[in-house]
């Protein structure tokens, strides 16, 4: 056992060992760690600073995540409270005055799932091979951290489709207060997290109160474009308030409910969001013009908000494969491929036809040969939900006082017999040196590249440390600059100028 004793109070964890210690030494882990006040009686509410304790608490065993319904994709979801879902993991090398880097980790799963209990999300691998302090966040999901209230339940609920975010924000407040004890830098924090919880990030960037919280960002596929305006997501809240059998006189029963009610009402929401979206049903997003987010955060980022933050920002090379190969086919589809890529293209467009052309053609100069309709599908999603926001938001911070580095992991999976390629969430077990996890197996097979992990975890470390990406079987990284360079992530890994420049062109024009 370990007792580590912080401003909030003291805490029990345990110490293991290992080969990758990088002097030898245990690993000490926290779990389940509370750092705000449980939410019972405050359903929709932002979250309040945890109260410090007196006696040692226990914190050997994982602690409750967010209400969720079950995913086949996403590991078990059946340990879930509502009232205590707002705890952390720590994982460091010793509890002592070393000041490490400290890397914060947001979980993603299109903010409807996912914990920081996951195989894939232990920090203990990439502590102990970097010598960086790792913690893993949960915060509220679904419509318990998005769903927009005011209009129904009254100003008190101003922030409601904020929540999931303030509780982010509370969480690292914790830990510039905390982290210390745990032998951690309270200066030196970087967020970081992959999908929905890049996501997170890229709406934190644009969030006042994010404001002197983390000195480095690093987003793996994600975006600051993911956003409702404050019709969208009350005509959102409506839905769902139908769909618990309410009329909107009596809307303050959402308050009251079984948190297990939401959840059958949630996934009536995410089912008919399914039907009608190509990709990724994302039917809870951050809501903008509210007082917690009163800007589109890529506009915020592009006129100085989180200026001084050095970012690391990336996206896989076949990010729209699980979409395509996954999906299930629904009545009103068009039954072609193309089609389907011809209505995405048109929605965002003033000339359709010319349009789903025109990317069409532009695929076939990045591939050199023209692409199947499943290879134009997964592309098209790719650019829609990841890479090309990526692109817009290292575009909006070209006047920015912090560093900004660019990346593509392009290192196919075997699975599925290669069909889903560099697929999304692919890096995270890279990045977290978990090659040899029973959760990875399927996506890295039996022989992955260990060393590619060891730079990728390298690199994300040394960007946390000093706030450049670096590793020794890595080319030096540069800037992303004028000439958009980005590092390709592979067995033998290489900078590009402008990687599939002819897509950007085409969605930039």
């Amino acid at each position: 056992m370990t007792v580590a004793t912080s401003a909030s109070g003291a805490v029990c964890g345990t110490i293991r060992t290992s080969e990758l210690a990088v002097d030898g030494g245990p690993l000490h882990t926290f779990l389940g760690v509370p750092y705000a006040e449980p939410t019972a009686g405050r359903r929709f509410l932002p979250p309040v600073p945890v109260q410090p304790w007196a006696e040692v608490r226990d914190c050997t065993r994982p602690g409750p995540m967010a209400p969720q319904n079950p995913d086949p994709f996403m590991e078990s979801s059946d340990l879930w409270d509502e009232g205590s879902c707002l705890n952390l993991n720590i994982w460091t090398p010793g509890i002592d005055a070393a000041a490490r880097p400290v890397m914060v980790w947001i979980h993603g799963g299109a903010y409807l799932g996912g914990s920081n209990n996951g195989g894939l999300h232990d920090g203990g691998s990439l502590a102990w091979a970097e010598n960086v302090v790792v913690v893993a966040v949960n915060y509220r999901l679904g419509a318990f951290g998005f769903l927009h209230l005011p209009e129904l339940l009254g100003p008190e609920y101003a922030d409601s489709s904020n929540v999931a975010l303030l509780d982010i924000l509370e969480a690292l407040r914790w830990v510039r207060r905390n982290i210390a004890a745990f032998g951690g830098d309270p200066g030196n924090v970087t967020v970081f997290g992959g999908s929905a919880g890049a996501a997170a990030v890229g709406t934190l960037l644009g969030m006042p109160a994010s404001e002197g919280l983390f000195r480095r960002a690093i987003m793996q596929s994600g975006t600051a474009e993911r956003f409702r305006s404050t019709r969208e997501s009350a005509a959102v809240a409506r839905q769902f308030l139908g769909h618990c059998g309410l009329e909107a006189s009596r809307a303050g029963d959402l308050l009251t409910l079984p948190a297990g009610r939401l959840l059958e009402a949630q996934k009536l929401l995410v089912d008919a969001e399914a039907e009608r979206d190509f990709g990724v049903p994302l039917p809870f997003k951050p809501t903008v013009g509210t007082p917690s987010l009163p800007a589109c955060p890529l506009d915020a980022v592009r006129e100085g908000r989180s200026s001084a933050v050095d970012l690391l920002i990336g996206t896989n090379l076949n990010e729209g494969s699980f979409a395509v190969e996954m999906r299930p086919s629904y009545p009103n589809d068009p039954p072609r491929l193309e089609d389907r890529v011809g209505l995405l293209v048109a929605a965002r467009s003033a000339h359709p036809a010319v349009a789903a052309r025109g990317y069409a053609a532009a695929l076939t100069d990045c591939m050199d040969v023209e692409p199947t309709g499943k290879e134009l599908m997964e592309a098209c999603l790719a650019d829609i939900l990841y890479r090309q926001p990526s692109n817009r938001l290292l575009d909006a911070r070209v006047s920015a006082a912090g560093n900004s580095f660019s990346y593509l992991f392009a290192w196919a999976t075997p699975a599925l017999d290669g069909r889903l390629g560099a697929c999304h969430t692919l890096e995270v077990p890279f990045v977290f040196r978990h090659l040899d996890g029973q959760q990875a197996r399927f996506l890295v097979g039996q022989n992955p590249p260990k060393g590619l992990s060891d730079n990728i975890s390298s690199a994300w470390a040394a960007f946390a440390r000093n706030g450049i990406p670096s590793a020794p079987g890595l080319p030096r990284w540069p800037a992303y600059g004028p000439e958009r360079k980005t590092m390709v992530l592979d067995v033998v890994s290489r900078v590009e100028l402008d990687p599939r420049s002819n897509l950007r062109r085409f969605w930039q024009a």
